[in-house]
């Protein structure tokens, strides 16, 4: 099995939040876990606007990004290609999805095509599981 993080799910692997720990457990329990390339860069916007909302939390916000950068090269990356762009401006319009969500989807949708394997799709926003179920994926907080 694959987990796609989105970026939440993402950021929730190098940060305490709530649901971090399921998060954590799908990633260690899973064959992989992959993400779409921009999430690098949503995910340094993330936790760095929380470093600026939260000065207390600078050291760790600073060591959760080495961390991102010391298991990004072992992530299953979907780059943005013109097919997953696509893919997503159709994702887009057919889930009433906002553009980088469709995109995250569309990137999700893509791994689990080329890989052949099941696919959870870790992400806390509701419309976005939804569109994900549709799809085929497993949206394990659905409910969140």
């Amino acid at each position: 099995m694959i987990v796609f993080c989105d970026t939440s799910a993402l950021v929730k692997l190098y940060l305490l939040e709530a649901e971090s720990d399921a998060v954590k457990a799908l990633a260690v329990n899973s064959e992989a876990v992959a993400a779409c390339r921009i999430a690098w860069a949503e995910a340094h916007a993330a936790l760095s606007r929380r470093a600026r909302e939260v000065p207390a939390d600078a050291l760790s916000i600073g060591w959760a990004k080495q961390a991102l950068a010391a298991d990004w090269p072992h992530y299953l990356i979907v780059d943005v290609t013109q097919a997953v762009v696509a893919r997503a401006g159709d994702f887009a319009d057919t889930f009433a999805l906002r553009g980088y969500d469709s995109v995250q989807l569309a990137a999700a949708y893509e791994a689990k095509q080329v890989s052949g394997l099941p696919l959870t799709f870790a992400c806390f926003d509701s419309r976005l599981n939804k569109a994900a179920q549709v799809l085929g994926m497993d949206a394990s907080f659905a409910v969140i």
